[in-house]
């Protein structure tokens, strides 16, 4: 009997020959769209589309703002696959379901992975509607899609970092840099949950993209993260959030988002 891993190895296999079959094209890099930034999805000249719920092994995505469908064509000229919504573990999943994006990327034969999230925002400097670029992460979640033997380190790319910051000058966007904090969830954090976030050095905290950054640094790939910061925490100013709110938030900031992401495909991967 096949044991887990290699199940859901068989299964991503699975996975990519039906997107292959589809969509004859190996792409320069996978995008996961996080909540309320899964308009970008439009901007890719689609040429083909699934719901994640019938690719093997890809359970629904239920959570708020995820549409749940992959879509796979250009953008900016160069190919890729966009993932519209991701897996939390707060719905359930363990950090190998939520690697899954990350994971067919790699079996795809991608080079890179671009990852995107909402945020609450710890740092006095951020402001809400403000974009953070990931330089580093804290995992408040405990869990890992990885083994030992296929941990890597850095994370996050610098020249592909550098890139972004220099789009997002060019763009005039407001972005910072920045230590992304994952949580568990679903519940919004308190002002001592915000504070201990700060004290580790954190500057946003989150619950979600750990999982898939893990996995696409085990699988070779370069990655870049953004967060939106929708929502301010600052433990003695704190502002009260929701889910509607975060995504209304999370909408508007995805314009400027989609502006320096299609800046860098252009420049490192054209």
């Amino acid at each position: 009997m096949a044991g887990p891993v290699n199940q859901q190895n068989e299964q991503l296999r699975e996975a990519a020959a039906l997107v292959a079959e589809a969509w004859p094209t190996k792409p320069a890099a996978g995008i996961v769209l996080g909540s309320g930034l899964g308009s970008l999805a439009g901007e890719v000249d689609a040429k083909a589309e699934f719901d994640l719920a019938d690719l093997p092994g890809f359970p629904a995505a239920t959570a708020l703002g995820h549409r749940g469908r992959l879509i796979c064509g250009t953008l900016a000229g160069v190919p890729v696959v966009a993932f519209q919504g991701r897996y939390h573990l707060y719905e359930g999943h363990n950090a190998a379901v939520a690697a899954l994006p990350a994971l067919l990327t790699a079996e795809l034969g991608a080079a890179a992975l671009i990852v995107s999230n909402a945020a609450g925002g710890v740092h006095p400097l951020f402001r809400t509607g403000d974009l953070m670029l990931i330089d580093d992460h804290i995992n408040l979640q405990f869990q890992t899609p990885i083994s030992a033997e296929k941990r890597s380190s850095p994370s996050y790319d610098s020249e592909l970092s550098q890139l972004a910051a220099e789009q997002a000058r060019q763009v005039g966007a407001r972005m910072h840099r920045g230590v992304y904090v994952a949580m568990l969830g679903p519940t919004y954090e308190t002002r001592s949950e915000y504070r201990l976030v700060r004290t580790i050095g954190g500057d946003a905290a989150g619950m979600s993209t750990v999982p898939e950054v893990l996995a696409a640094r085990a699988a070779g790939l370069r990655v870049l993260g953004f967060s939106v910061i929708t929502n301010v925490g600052f433990p003695d100013a704190i502002d009260g959030a929701s889910g509607h709110e975060v995504i209304d938030v999370a909408n508007r900031a995805s314009a400027q988002l989609g502006e320096i992401v299609q800046g860098v495909l252009r420049r490192a991967f054209a």
